[in-house]
């Protein structure tokens, strides 16, 4: 199954038994940021991958492996961009988990704001308004600042498999909220979640996968396309 009929399988089940929703990505109360101009935002973004190509990178939301079932806006390409800082301190975590012959696939760091729009709209359009009421889509995201980042574990000692986390990344049950995990489950999300910290960034309890940095000074939100760097 695709994740985006996964998704909608789920949705329906959650819907019909009333689950709550979890918040995506941490969506802010304040008013928008500044948008900066693409100029600006090339001299704040870094490619992860650029600091550490050991990370593995899969950028679901350019590709119909999400829960729209198609592409958003704003991805031309299969690269991961982050603030300066918080890539900085990804490929610390990296390196940590490299000694231990584990690693980080990321899925999605860096959202240009066209994207988390398209999110909104597609709800709206397809009838799962119940994503917006609920929190789960929000107009706002912390990825928008390129300040948050959905990530998982591999290990390398089985040619850089993903670990079982317990659920599929941008699930939204229960059973993604960090701390309902169980056994190796349990373990690798302690890890994850300890290397992470241990580096300055915060862990997102209803989801699994995701982390927030913060950083000194202004922060701006970003609609350039990944992809289009140099250009």
């Amino acid at each position: 199954m695709i994740v985006g009929q996964w998704f909608r399988v789920r949705l329906a089940m959650a819907l019909a038994v009333g689950m709550a929703v979890p918040l995506q990505s941490q969506a802010w109360a304040e008013p928008w940021p500044v948008i900066a101009s693409d100029s600006v935002a090339w001299t704040l973004l870094a490619d992860v991958r650029a600091l550490d190509s050991t990370i593995e990178v899969e950028a679901r939301y350019g590709t119909p492996e999400n829960f729209t079932s198609a592409p958003l806006p704003g991805y031309e390409a299969n690269r991961i961009y982050l603030r300066r800082e918080v890539a900085e301190a990804l490929a610390r975590v990296q390196k940590r988990l490299m000694s231990g012959g584990m690693g980080l696939k990321v899925f999605d760091g860096y959202r240009p704001v066209r994207a988390t729009l398209a999110m909104v709209e597609w709800a709206k359009r397809t009838d799962n308004t119940a994503l917006l009421t609920g929190g789960f889509v929000s107009s706002k995201s912390r990825h928008n600042l390129g300040l948050a980042v959905d990530l998982t574990l591999v290990d390398w000692s089985v040619g850089g498999r993903e670990v079982d986390m317990g659920t599929p990344w941008d699930s939204f049950t229960d059973q993604a909220h960090w701390a309902s995990a169980t056994g190796r489950t349990k373990k690798y999300r302690e890890l994850l979640r300890r290397v992470m910290e241990e580096e300055g960034f915060k862990q997102y309890e209803q989801e699994w996968w995701h982390y927030s940095y913060d950083v000194v000074g202004e922060t701006p939100a970003f609609d350039v396309v990944v992809g289009e760097e140099g250009r």
